[in-house]
């Protein structure tokens, strides 16, 4: 049985890949990290995470001691650095946690922000962003091919800036139409010139100019004295209606 014993918390790191909004599991056939229910077989909420060589350094003295610590007998005695560099003087860490341990349901990692106020369950932090990182260290051996090191047990995740999602084009880039290759009428180079009124007066006559009244088209027809009252004031409601 191994034992958490020590924890550890890494400053200011770099999100890569972060997969802790729920348990996945790495599915072959379509060759990428499912979702997947926390009692499923490989189900992990996984982090990895991007450090300066300072603070793998730091890192990896306190896996030391935790190593050292829960060493048994038949254990080797040194512990690989098991930190990989990214070509540009970074180092890239991983921590991880099941979904279950023995039919055992884990804990889900906390994730909080920067005012250390819990964030909501469904929240999906995003690579790029800058975290502090809680892990627990699992030292273990295996002999064949396991072989003995420290695992980051992912416990806590604070958020210190979120980084917006990218949106991906499932396209590359090929010859055709671009967004400059098309001239605006609202660029300089389409623009259409309006000409200056030479003087206010072109304004104010366009304004003085009286408006003509519009005509009723009236259909004349014999009528009783009675009808033509009525006609007339049929008239005037329907001016009435016009106007």
């Amino acid at each position: 049985m191994t034992v958490v014993n020590e924890t550890y918390t890494v400053q200011n790191a770099v999100a890569l890949y972060p997969r802790i909004n729920q348990t996945y599991r790495f599915d072959a056939a379509e060759g990428r990290s499912v979702p997947c229910g926390p009692t499923e077989e490989n189900a992990v909420y996984d982090l990895s995470f991007k450090m300066s060589k300072e603070q793998a350094k730091n890192l990896y003295k306190v896996m030391v001691k935790a190593y050292a610590d829960k060493k048994k007998k038949d254990w080797p005695e040194k512990l690989p650095q098991p930190f990989e560099e990214d070509g540009e003087g970074m180092f890239i860490g991983k921590a991880k946690l099941k979904g279950a341990y023995n039919g055992q349901l884990t804990t889900k990692p906390m994730q909080v922000d920067a005012s250390n106020q819990k964030l909501s369950d469904d929240f999906e932090l995003t690579t790029n962003s800058i975290v502090n990182i809680h892990v627990g260290m699992t030292p273990y051996f295996a002999k064949g091919n396991v072989g003995h090191g420290v695992s980051l047990r992912l416990k806590a995740v604070q958020v210190i800036k979120h980084e917006p999602r990218a949106v991906t084009s499932p396209f590359g880039v090929v010859e055709g139409f671009t967004q400059d290759s098309e001239v605006s009428p609202f660029t300089a180079q389409g623009a259409v010139e309006v000409a200056e009124p030479d003087s206010e007066d072109i304004i104010d006559a366009v304004f003085d100019t009286p408006v003509e009244e519009p005509k009723l088209k009236v259909t004349k027809k014999q009528a009783t004295p009675a009808e033509g009252d009525a006609a007339l004031e049929s008239i005037i409601d329907q001016w009435d209606d016009e106007s």
